[in-house]
């Protein structure tokens, strides 16, 4: 009797939130940390600024790259990803972008925020494994297939 209503729960559950819809709500989460985030690294639309170009010659200093050519890619990641993400457009390029910075971050500069850097994966991961789901650029244009009911 309880495992029958909570299968029928978990019934319910899917029928009102199908995987498109929880795929966009991971493509405007994850897109939404990254693209406030890269804001703080420009003034206007695009300019970096100097305090960026401080931050990583400091803080976010990487053994393997030159602090400007960091800031710039950052700066570029986080700012145009989450546009691409949020728009369902070449969904897993930009979700596999944005964890190959999440895991710079982890080893390089914050390897203590392990639980904020699983959570981002935990939202990228999916992205990258299905896609934005149907409810996306990539799956009007037929870049992606249409993901089942089922799933």
């Amino acid at each position: 009797m309880l495992s029958e209503a909570y299968r029928g729960a978990g019934r319910l559950a899917a029928r009102l939130m199908p995987l498109s819809f929880l795929m966009l709500v991971a493509r405007l989460g994850i897109g939404a940390i990254f693209f406030l985030s890269g804001r703080t690294k420009v003034d206007g639309v695009l300019h970096i600024t100097d305090a960026t170009y401080e931050l990583f010659r400091t803080e976010y200093a990487l053994p393997f790259l030159d602090p400007v050519v960091a800031a710039h890619l950052s700066t570029y990641v986080e700012n145009f990803a989450p546009i691409f993400l949020v728009a369902g457009l070449f969904v897993r390029p930009a979700a596999l972008a944005m964890l190959g910075m999440t895991a710079v971050i982890e080893i390089f500069v914050y390897p203590d925020a392990w639980p904020t850097h699983l959570s981002w994966a935990g939202l990228l991961l999916p992205l990258i494994a299905m896609g934005g789901g149907n409810w996306s650029i990539d799956r009007l244009i037929g870049l992606e297939p249409r993901l089942s009911p089922g799933l």
